[in-house]
């Protein structure tokens, strides 16, 4: 990386990068301007705050490193939150010339754990910046110690409404109840006839199949033991006269049991 940094500061790199430039090669790089206000475009605010959304990507991905230093975790977190503050101002420049509204519909900050980022007054902590000496105990909330309370202040508003002694007085508890037995009762007689008119009509459905399944085999044709033989017998033959006769053979013996008559 130190490589290639020398090289870009080096005086011949530069010359070449003008040179490029001017021959229209390459897109020379633009400074972004300091102040959005000065932007009239909303294409040139979008381009800018996508620059932006770049570097705080870039940075936040490297604020995670574990070689970092606590100073280098702080200038970067210090950068981040800069950045932060500069998209803020192109967006609401953005919504100020007639595009898109990003502060509407922006989401929650989260790291790379899924996890809100913790901040204070406009301020985040990104990555490692939590870890920092002061700020884990800055945002770690103190569990509230329990109340403890006598017997007396407990009991000192229950009277006999919070055990229902007078809950039948106005009679509201016992029209509702009323109206829900009924309610109730119906229902249960409904789920009743019901059941009663599903199973009437089970019992036809089986009482038409079984008249349709005996009719069906009072219809059915049963061959005797004489008939099963004969067309064993006769099945027989045929298998033998198609393996070794042919078949000019085969109809000539048909033939002759025609003229025959058998």
């Amino acid at each position: 990386m130190a490589r290639n940094e020398e090289k870009a500061q080096s005086m011949l790199y530069r010359f070449r990068e003008a040179q490029a430039a001017e021959l229209g090669l390459i897109r020379k790089k633009e400074r972004r301007p300091g102040m959005a206000s000065t932007v009239t475009s909303v294409g040139e605010c979008e381009r800018w705050r996508r620059e932006v959304l770049g570097e705080v990507s870039r940075k936040v991905s490297k604020i995670q490193d574990v070689s970092l230093s606590d100073y280098q975790v702080r200038d970067l977190n210090d950068e981040i939150n800069k950045l932060m503050r500069e998209k803020y101002h192109w967006e609401r420049r953005i919504r100020d010339l007639g595009g898109a509204d990003y502060t509407r519909s922006a989401p929650k900050m989260l790291d790379h754990e899924g996890k809100e980022v913790p901040g204070n007054r406009g301020y985040k902590y990104f990555g490692r910046a939590r870890d920092l000496p002061g700020v884990r105990e800055l945002f770690e909330q103190e569990a509230p110690e329990p109340v403890s309370r006598s017997r007396s202040e407990i009991y000192r508003n229950i009277d006999a409404d919070y055990y229902g002694y007078r809950d039948e007085e106005d009679g509201a508890l016992i029209e509702y109840e009323t109206e829900q037995e009924n309610n109730l009762t119906e229902r249960v007689l409904k789920s009743i006839e019901e059941q009663a008119n599903e199973e009437e009509e089970t019992e036809q459905d089986d009482a038409t199949k079984a008249v349709e399944l005996e009719q069906l085999v009072s219809d059915a044709f049963v061959p005797n033991q004489k008939q099963i033989e004969e067309y064993l017998v006769n099945r027989r033959r045929q298998q033998l006269l198609d393996t070794y006769v042919s078949a000019d053979l085969q109809q000539n013996e048909q033939e002759t049991r025609e003229l025959v008559g058998q």
